[in-house]
């Protein structure tokens, strides 16, 4: 199933301007990654080895955030990088997760996401502000592999 299945052009589209305007808010990187399966043992391992696959460790701060979605198996993660899990509490992500699945299962993924990046945003501007000299170290495109 190609990514416009899923997630159609125009929903891609609003999942990019999302990142755009909450990476506004922050130093931090925003990433969405869509699959059909889980490739490894369970979705953190496969969140973690795409999140290693993209490089998105390379960022300057160490403060990537990825949003893996693995949506034939019904799973979906969220993992930061050092940087952010040095500074957030255990669970930080876990009310993003539960509302992401909560419009996943009502069939309103793109609704969902944009949702999960505008909070992950947020709290992420408390750890991470937004910086007169910050750059986008990571492409706002979602990516996807079949």
């Amino acid at each position: 199933m190609p990514l416009s299945d899923f997630i159609p052009e125009d929903g891609q589209r609003r999942i990019a301007q999302a990142i755009t305007d909450a990476e506004r808010k922050t130093s931090g990187e925003i990433c969405v990654h869509v699959t059909p399966h889980i490739k490894e043992s369970d979705v953190m391992a496969s969140a973690e080895a795409t999140f290693n696959r993209l490089k998105l460790y390379t960022t300057v701060r160490r403060n990537a955030v990825l949003i893996y979605v693995a949506y034939h198996d019904r799973q979906l993660a969220i993992m930061g990088d050092k940087g952010i899990n040095d500074h957030v509490p255990e669970g930080f992500w876990d009310d993003v997760v539960a509302t992401l699945l909560k419009r996943m299962r009502a069939r309103r993924p793109v609704d969902g996401l944009c949702e999960a990046i505008a909070t992950v945003g947020d709290r992420l501007s408390e750890f991470f502000p937004a910086d007169r000299d910050d750059i986008n170290e990571l492409s706002n495109e979602v990516t996807f592999e079949d």
